[in-house]
């Protein structure tokens, strides 16, 4: 069967076609600006009949949707109601979603009668149970707006999940395991029995570890008090806890780890910080979820950081399991979100 892989961001096209299930690769690609000024893309839709002008004889399409709240918990094949909540979820991830909408209405057009699926970041999580999803508010915010932890980078998280659980020669079913997804996002989860039962992103990617740009974990009282003391707006708050927090701001150099790494042993302290910080962050959020799964069978170390830089990883893994009698191994498995993608399409 050839399967389309379609990400659809909010100026760009990403696609990769597969023949299933031999996995192979047949064509890929990307198309960028799209809708930009000066840019002959106008659109999604101008853009997907470019894409399909290359390839031939899909059989069907899986599309990466970054959220699916609790309504989703596995992939699905696309229908009206299907679009009707993605448009729903659209109010939780206004930058993704809407995007990845357009790609499925272009696709329903332009390939008539060919199955669609859609596969969502959050769904891998949704088995994550209330005592790790629910915040400490008022529970009517849970009732009244669904204001809990989602989790994201689900797709790389139960891809990496899979493929450890092949080196051990198990199902998956039968393994623990911590799951790093270190990039310029950054997530980790907890999986317990092949499930995941916690994960540091939260209500959007901004919770849990320092990121490229984001700030991960703080005290939520900073708003409020970065708020009166800067005379910053709500939305001036929110780009400088997304894209001027994190390595980037810490450092004052760059969201490029390598890039700080690199003014880091040329003696620049703040870089040094930046990546003592970065490293203590992950160290710490592995030590609780080997609480929280009490057998830790492996941590999986995954994506651009994780699973090309292995002295990085060595340097957060260095003593950190001495206190153990049976220690977990450490694995460095490169995701693929698009083969993980065509996986759940076929």
């Amino acid at each position: 069967m050839k399967i389309l892989v379609i990400n659809c961001g909010s100026s760009s096209i990403k696609y990769k076609f597969f023949l299933m299930p031999s996995e192979e690769v047949i064509s890929e690609g990307s198309l960028e600006k799209i809708g930009e000024e000066g840019s002959e893309i106008t659109n999604h839709h101008k853009g997907l009949r470019m894409i399909l002008e290359k390839i031939d004889g899909v059989e069907a399409v899986g599309h990466r949707v970054v959220h699916g709240a609790e309504e989703f918990t596995r992939p699905v094949l696309i229908n009206e109601e299907v679009i009707r909540q993605v448009k729903e979820c659209s109010s939780l991830a206004p930058l993704h979603n809407p995007a990845n909408l357009e790609g499925i209405l272009a696709c329903l057009e332009l390939l008539k009668g060919v199955r669609q699926i859609a596969v969502f970041d959050t769904a891998f999580h949704q088995s994550i149970p209330p005592k790790a999803f629910i915040y400490g508010l008022p529970y009517e915010f849970y009732e009244k707006h669904k204001i809990r932890k989602y989790g994201f980078h689900g797709t790389s998280h139960h891809f990496v999940a899979q493929e450890a659980a092949k080196r051990f020669k198990k199902k998956l079913s039968r393994v623990n395991l911590i799951t790093c997804h270190l990039g310029n996002g950054c997530s980790m989860a907890a999986i317990k029995n092949g499930k995941s039962i916690d994960t540091s992103m939260g209500f959007t990617p901004l919770e849990g570890l320092i990121m490229g740009t984001r700030c991960g974990d703080i005290d939520p009282a900073l708003i409020t008090h970065i708020m009166h003391i800067e005379n910053m707006t709500a939305g001036q708050v929110d780009r400088l806890l997304n894209k001027d927090s994190g390595l980037k701001g810490i450092s004052g150099i760059s969201n490029d780890m390598r890039e700080i790494q690199a003014k880091a042993r040329q003696g620049n302290k703040r870089a040094k910080l930046a990546v003592e910080i970065f490293v203590y962050r992950i160290r710490k959020y592995i030590s609780a979820y080997m609480g929280a799964l009490g057998k830790t069978d492996a941590i999986v170390f995954t994506a651009g950081i994780g699973q090309n830089q292995p002295a990085l990883v060595k340097y957060i893994c260095k003593g950190l399991f001495d206190n153990l009698r049976v220690k977990p191994k450490v694995m460095i498995i490169p995701t693929n979100e698009e083969l993980m993608i065509a996986r759940q399409t076929y």
